[in-house]
Parts: C-alpha cells; sequence; structure tokens
C-alpha cells in the first residue's frame, strides 16, 4: 500500500498495490493491520456507501457530519472518474479553509483518506460513475452539515465546463463565513 501525504495534514492519498494476470487484477483496498503498520491505526470503518451518478458534471458537497458521529472517510471511484475534494474546517487550524483536489478512478485505483473535521465533496467527470466511501460512523441526520460547494473564500477550481448537477440541498447550502464549524483544531 503507498500512502502520499497532500498539502492538508492528515489527508492522504492511499493507492492499494495490483496484482494482476491474463485475467484482470486484484487489489487489497483496506487492510486494518497494514494501515496500523504505516501509522494509520484505530480507523474503525462501521458503514459502507455507495453512489452513482449518472451525468458528467454531478457535484456532491461539500458535505461534513458533526461531532457526536463525525466520520473518517476512505473515498475511492470504482466507475467512471472524479476530482475528490476535501477542506480544512477545523477552527483554529493553520490550514483553515484550504483546499486539496485529487483525481480518483478506476482505473488509477487511488483513494483519499478525509479525516473527521474535513469538508468533502467531489464532482464526476464521466458519466455513470460510481464512488464507494468507508466511514467511521453511521449517517446521523441531525449531524448531517454543509458548505456551499462554489464559496468564494474557500476558491476550489472544480474545473467545470458548466453549471454542475447538484442536490436541492448542496444548492442552498451555506457559505463557510455563516456556518460555526464543529470541529477544532488540535494541534499535534
Amino acid at each position: 500500500m503507498q500512502i502520499e501525504e497532500t498539502a492538508l495534514a492528515g489527508v492522504l492519498i492511499v493507492t492499494p498495490k495490483r496484482f494482476g494476470d491474463e485475467r484482470g487484477w486484484f487489489s487489497e483496498t483496506w487492510n486494518a493491520a497494514t494501515m496500523a503498520a504505516a501509522g494509520l491505526g484505530g480507523l474503525e470503518f462501521v458503514q459502507d456507501n455507495h453512489s452513482m451518478s449518472a451525468q458528467i458534471g454531478t457535484l456532491r458537497g461539500l458535505h461534513y457530519q458533526a461531532p457526536p458521529h463525525a466520520q473518517d472517510k476512505l473515498v475511492r471511484c470504482t466507475a467512471g472518474l472524479i476530482f475528490d475534494v476535501a477542506v480544512d474546517f477545523r477552527r483554529g487550524s493553520p490550514s483553515f479553509g484550504k483546499w486539496v483536489g485529487v483525481e480518483l478512478s478506476a482505473a488509477n485505483g487511488r483513494q483519499l483518506l478525509v479525516p473527521k473535521g474535513f469538508l468533502h465533496g467531489f464532482v464526476t467527470r464521466a458519466a455513470n460513475t460510481e464512488v464507494q466511501y468507508k466511514c467511521t460512523d453511521v449517517y446521523a441526520p441531525d449531524c448531517d452539515g454543509g458548505v456551499r460547494w462554489d464559496d468564494p473564500e474557500i476558491g476550489i477550481d472544480w474545473g467545470l465546463a458548466g453549471a454542475p448537477v447538484l442536490s436541492g440541498k448542496d444548492a442552498v447550502a451555506p457559505l463557510m463565513r455563516d456556518v460555526a464549524t464543529p470541529f477544532e483544531w488540535v494541534a499535534a
């Protein structure tokens, strides 16, 4: 398993090894012992999610789930292609409001580890794109929150050619400055 740091401390690119032969390939996408040996122990995933977006330019995000049901997420694209984004949403963090984006695809096999305290979102760059992600807590509607995908203070370059396909909830999400973040940065 290859683990790469990003510009945001704690947000990691995790690329499992692929073993191929004439039939195709095999990849172990998660192994608790391997991750613990790499210093990423303590992640106990309790829920897996799977989404399919039919249209190119479907944008989901920017989402978070507040304590006591905050979630770490391990995101991968199993069909198609996405631009996956994490935004630091921890009050007091030196990188508060900064973002990092990574292309995830079925072809590259990369995964993005998005820790608690970060906003998460993605945009599809291929039709019929499927995204799967593991979460360390179950979905809790009363803890669900979001920030506008096009917040100018964050300034994410989504690489869109036109208007994105949004859910009703994402279309009316508040700006970051209008949300009292439930997360606080703690120095290591």
